[in-house]
């Protein structure tokens, strides 16, 4: 998914990649922005929740102070007056009192359990104030609490005498401490809410002291972060700039000597298909030589017989005449013989010219019997060698090609056959086997023979050109590289060798080498062709 995102935003132009850019650092900033606002007031927020938990037990004091004046010393100055009788009184007092506990506890957990605002507030009062200030003010809370808790215990004390006091009809006196004592108390009281209502007074303006302290410095960091902001995209919109322009100068650059190098790089080929031409018309030309002077060889063999046979011929004549019986019918019959073998001889010449002219055009033709012949050509060799030839053609297919160089082929397997056989197999087990048939549009023939097959690091070098395991007196190593070049290049077809293990003879296994040719046949060609 990445990947694909980024894939989209390269397609982009350059001045849009850069407006995408400012975008993105524009809204960076204004969600900066609004972060540190959300920030700040969340701290304001803080700040007046410290200053209402700081004011709110102010209630539960006033309520205390009004509780004594009110339920008990109001109720106490009734029962001077004798408004109401000592019995409901003590109702009133005694719920007061409750009163008054219940308030004095709350107040004093407030203080002694504080919410996380107080926190804050107690870590910045003691920023804004010194320490031995902090602690002074905390002694001087502690010792006005203390005195109340005493003047509470007194109260209750005082309350616990007015009934004995009442039993004995001595009222007076006890009426007047208390009233001392409630009216202490209430000092003590307002001491307290006053002390309490300083000091969150005074925390509230040292807070929005604080407060504003740092709006300004947001405020500040703000602005300043929003000028390097832009002073950076600038930077990075005139350096991605130059970089583009740049680039683009080299990408110029680099085409136009792509467009050179192309020019001459086409001069260049057309000059290298010139000259592997010309290198293969040599090849060639060398390839026939080999073949004439193979051929040259075995027209030599076959002419020795029939020469050896006309010279016995020439011989007889003499002797005939010399002993006086030379004869007319003596004469027409060893004539005869010699056109005959004479006849022979030019037939033999014959079929080896016709292999060495150059085919110009293209012609159909067997398969059959472009391969009898080239066997013919080589019948001599092979009788020399012992070595037995076997066919295997249920169809004669003919493909439209050229003749002579497809025999050129054949020759050069049955040259490199004999050669293998001759170096690694028995005398009386040489044989070279041949198989046509046809797969689909192909003609298929199978060259087998049983002379060891190729060794494994030959066999990948066997089809390069001047590669031979021969001796150099009797290889030039362009045999299989021109056939190679015969079947691919001019007939579209194709040719490589594997080693196999065969009944060649059909009664044992041999290890044999197996080169199979594959020739498209007559509309294949004509595809081709076209």
């Amino acid at each position: 998914m990445f990947k694909k995102i980024l894939s989209y935003f390269d397609n982009f132009n350059f001045a849009l990649k850069t407006n995408i850019l400012i975008f993105i650092i524009s809204g960076g900033m204004l969600s900066i922005v609004v972060l540190s606002l959300m920030s700040t007031f969340s701290i304001k927020y803080d700040f007046d929740k410290l200053y209402e938990q700081r004011t709110k037990p102010l209630i539960k004091l006033e309520n205390i102070k009004d509780t004594y004046t009110v339920n008990i010393q109001d109720t106490l100055y009734d029962i001077e007056n004798k408004s109401i009788t000592y019995e409901q009184a003590t109702e009133v007092i005694n719920l007061a009192l409750q009163l008054v506990e219940t308030n004095w506890k709350e107040y004093k957990r407030s203080n002694e359990v504080k919410q996380p605002a107080i926190y804050i507030g107690d870590i910045i009062k003691k920023f804004l104030v010194t320490q031995q200030q902090y602690y002074k003010n905390e002694t001087l809370h502690k010792s006005i609490s203390e005195n109340i808790d005493k003047k509470m215990l007194n109260i209750n004390a005082r309350l616990h005498n007015l009934e004995i006091a009442n039993h004995n009809k001595n009222l007076s006196k006890e009426f007047a401490k208390l009233h001392l004592e409630i009216n202490a108390i209430n000092i003590y009281i307002t001491s307290l809410i006053n002390y309490d209502l300083t000091l969150a007074l005074n925390e509230k303006r040292d807070t929005e002291q604080v407060f504003e302290v740092i709006i300004a410095v947001s405020m500040f960091s703000i602005v300043l972060i929003f000028l390097f902001s832009v002073i950076l995209s600038v930077l990075l919109i005139n350096h991605f700039k130059r970089l583009h322009k740049l680039l683009e100068a080299k990408v110029e650059s680099k085409t136009r000597e792509l467009v050179e190098l192309n020019n001459s790089l086409e001069k260049r080929v057309v000059q290298e298909v010139k000259n592997n031409r010309k290198k293969d018309i040599i090849m060639f030309q060398q390839a026939r030589l080999a073949s004439l002077g193979e051929m040259l060889n075995n027209i030599a063999h076959q002419w020795r017989q029939p020469l050896g046979s006309i010279t016995m011929i020439i011989q007889s004549f003499q002797t005939k005449m010399q002993l006086g019986k030379l004869t007319d019918e003596f004469i027409d019959d060893k004539v005869n013989d010699a056109l005959f073998l004479a006849e022979n001889m030019s037939n033999t010449l014959d079929d080896f010219k016709n292999f060495f002219s150059p085919d110009k055009t293209k012609k159909e033709f067997g398969i059959k019997e472009c391969l009898e012949h080239s066997f013919e050509l080589s019948k001599y060799a092979l009788e020399k060698a012992s070595i037995k030839t076997y066919l295997t053609i249920k169809k004669d297919i003919k493909i439209n090609s050229y003749y002579n160089e497809l025999s050129h082929v054949f020759l050069n397997l049955i040259n490199n056959s004999k050669d293998a056989l001759c170096t690694n197999v028995n005398k009386n087990d040489r044989i070279i086997k041949v198989i046509v048939k046809q797969y689909k549009d192909d003609v298929v023939i199978n060259f087998i023979d049983n002379g060891g097959g190729i060794p494994q690091d030959i066999a990948p070098k066997i089809f390069e050109p001047y590669y031979t395991t021969k001796y150099k007196s009797a290889g030039t190593g362009i045999g299989l590289y021109m056939s190679k070049q015969i079947v691919e290049k001019h007939m579209y077809g194709s040719i490589y060798q594997k080693n196999i293990i065969h009944k060649i003879d059909k009664i044992n296994n041999y290890h044999c080498s197996l080169f199979i040719i594959k020739i498209p046949i007559l509309e294949e060609e004509e595809n081709h062709e076209k």
